[in-house]
């Protein structure tokens, strides 16, 4: 297949090496991706200023803007006479659960390539400190098959795949389940700071501090070792069509 990958840690982040050099084994890939890193942008673009792309080796592009940006690149520009079958978006640094998919770079990708009618998954592997990330292979691996299945010539129109992936080795994980988007908690500190002038400056985003315990929800699954599935519509809103779950749990049993 034709896959178009992106993501928010931008184009030298070791998730997206880990997930082309997998999917290079048997699909013709095309790399498209920030210069920097741009975790918790959103669905942010580029629009009051002209956007720079740098063809860095064959087939691989990095881009100064956001992560939709590179799939605006992509599909309107680099990959327009031949649109990509499918793109992924990751594999990101850290998790993509509960609320956080309205903050991420990483979704915001795939969300783009569904405005453009391309089927569209986004794949994270789950971890606090970006020091303990091992296990990039796991989550790399578990896309090639999920894309062995065709499991994205049944994601419905409008709507992309959220993949979380513990970071742990395969004999440990537990099982693949297709969950709901739970709820992450961080404490609300603001860090005020005085810069080398005297003027005030401030850091932003808090603490993480858990997860809220529902049942069958993306964090608590996770945390049982599962990797997890949720199938979002544009507004990052589960899809609640039972016939269209069924037929995602009956392929996945497949793994």
């Amino acid at each position: 297949m034709k896959v178009l990958i992106s993501n928010d840690d931008g184009i030298s982040a070791s998730g997206i090496e880990f997930l082309k050099d997998e999917l290079d084994k048997n699909h013709f890939v095309t790399t498209i991706a920030p210069h920097t890193e741009r975790s918790s942008c959103g669905h942010g673009i580029t629009l009051g200023e002209p956007l720079r792309v740098k063809e860095i080796s064959k087939n691989t592009y990095s881009c100064s803007g956001f992560p939709a940006d590179c799939i605006l690149i992509g599909l309107g520009h680099i990959l327009k006479d031949d649109k990509p079958d499918v793109v992924v978006s990751g594999i990101n640094h850290g998790a993509n659960l509960g609320q956080d998919r309205y903050y991420s770079g990483t979704i915001a990708a795939a969300r783009e390539a569904t405005f453009r009618n391309i089927p569209a998954i986004a794949v994270s592997l789950v971890t606090i400190n970006p020091k303990d990330i091992k296990h990039f292979d796991v989550a790399a691996e578990f896309i090639t098959r999920l894309l062995g299945l065709g499991i994205h010539a049944i994601i419905p129109s409008m709507a992309l795949l959220n993949v979380n992936v513990p970071n742990l080795p395969w004999s440990k994980i537990s099982g693949v389940k297709f969950t709901t988007p739970g709820i992450q908690k961080y404490t609300e500190e603001v860090i005020e700071r005085i810069d080398g002038r005297g003027n005030q400056y401030y850091w932003v985003g808090g603490t993480y501090e858990g997860y809220a315990d529902i049942p069958g929800s993306d964090c608590v699954e996770v945390a049982n070792g599962y990797i997890t599935i949720n199938l979002q519509d544009l507004s990052g809103k589960e899809v609640e069509d039972k016939k269209t779950i069924e037929v995602f749990k009956e392929l996945l049993n497949k793994l």
